[in-house]
Order: structure tokens, then sequence, then C-alpha cells
């Protein structure tokens, strides 16, 4: 299980003095230190925490795996085209939202992305889709021939009781026929240290992307001890 770590609240953290501090690059520095198979960055179309020379910061000064976030918006798509980091993932994107509030309709840009998904393989960047765990969306997602789908989480992790063991049901379902359509499975949104391991033990799922929670702890102790308590988490431990 691998684990990306995002770093847009740092830049969240940066943006609120519109400053330099704190960097996003040693951010991903630290992370990478701590375990981190991979950083995660979403670009905007907003611009309200990652900047267009953070990507390619990054991109310059770690080792492992970049991931950019990035709606459909043809201007964030040309910027993707030209970083080319190893791996996009694209997801829906309002302007008002504080966060990712669900997953990208895949049935309604079925032809926009069977006419993306080329230009970025050229490229040699895999392809994940982020979606809601739909039967219908990861059908879809085979169709235009992604290389991974992201199962959005964040009705798991904000559901408890008997209702998250059924979102949990959901998302296991769905890594598992997206398994056999021949899609990667990675999952995020909403993760944290106390409901990561259920997620973390399908075995169908081969990474995680978490960032809010990690962040969050990284305040009290560190972004390296912050990263390496929740691969330990990953792990039930």
């Amino acid at each position: 299980m691998k684990l990306g770590v995002n770093i847009d609240h740092i830049a969240t953290v940066r943006q609120a003095r519109g400053g330099v501090e704190p960097s996003p690059f040693l951010a991903a520095l630290q992370a990478q230190a701590g375990g981190a198979d991979g950083i995660t960055v979403h670009l905007r179309e907003d611009r309200r925490h990652i900047q267009d020379h953070d990507v390619t910061d990054v991109q310059k000064v770690i080792r492992i795996t970049l991931n950019l976030e990035m709606s459909l918006n043809p201007g964030i798509v040309k910027i993707a085209l030209k970083v080319s980091p190893e791996k996009v993932c694209l997801v829906p994107e309002k302007r008002r939202e504080l966060t990712t509030e669900g997953g990208l309709d895949v049935c309604a840009n079925e032809k926009l992305l069977k006419r993306l998904m080329p230009e970025f393989h050229r490229r040699k960047i895999e392809v994940s889709l982020f979606i809601d765990p739909s039967k219908k969306q990861i059908r879809a997602a085979g169709r235009v021939h992604a290389d991974t789908i992201e199962i959005h989480t964040g009705a798991y992790a904000n559901a408890s009781g008997a209702r998250q063991r059924r979102e949990w049901m959901r998302i296991k379902r769905a890594a598992k026929l997206a398994t056999q359509l021949g899609l990667q499975v990675n999952a995020g949104h909403g993760l944290n240290y106390e409901n990561v391991d259920k997620i973390a033990a399908i075995p169908e799922i081969r990474e995680l992307n978490i960032g809010h929670a990690i962040v969050s702890r990284a305040l009290f102790v560190g972004l390296k001890t912050a990263v390496r308590e929740m691969k330990q988490a990953m792990r039930g431990r």
C-alpha cells in the first residue's frame, strides 16, 4: 500500500500572508523523508493555494512520484502537458467549494476524456480519474482508457456506525469491479489516522492520497513524523 501526501495546505498557510513561507517544496522533501511514496499537488483554476511555480519546484527536488490533481479546464490541461508529471488525477472543480465535493462525472465527460487520454499517454503520463464508488462511473473510466481510478472516500469518512459500514462495502465492491476491468485502484478524501486502516485493508486498493489530516498532525509533531505515523496507521498499528 503506497501513500501519496497532498501538500496543498502548506501552500494555503503561505497564501494567507502572500509571502514565501512555508515552502511547499521543502514540505515535499520532508514528506519524502518520512516515507511518502508520492507527492500530490492540486493546481486549482483560482490558484487558491498551489501556484504554477510550485508544481515545477516540487518536481525538481523530489525523487518520488509527482501526482498533479487538476480539472479539465483547457488552461490547466495545457500546463499539465507541458510539465509532464508522472501522474495526473482528473477531478471536478467548483470555484466556491472548500474542498472537492464529489467524484468526476466520467459519463458526462466521456467524449472529452477520450480525446484527452492519448495526449497524456503520448507523454507517458499515468491518468487517474477521481470518481465516486459507482459501477456506472467505473465502467465509463474503463471505456475512456484511464489507467487508474481514485475512489472518493468522503462519504465513508463523514459517516459512522452502520452507515460507514455500508459506505465501506460500496468502496470494496467498486475496487473489485475496477480491478476486474484492468484499472489500478487508489483512494482518498477525508481519510485520517482513525479511519484509514479499514480502507487500507481492501486488497484491491494500491495507493491512498491523504493531505489535510497529515498536515494537521504535522503542526504538532512535524511533517516527517506525521507521514510516518500515517503509514503506521495504514498498517493498522
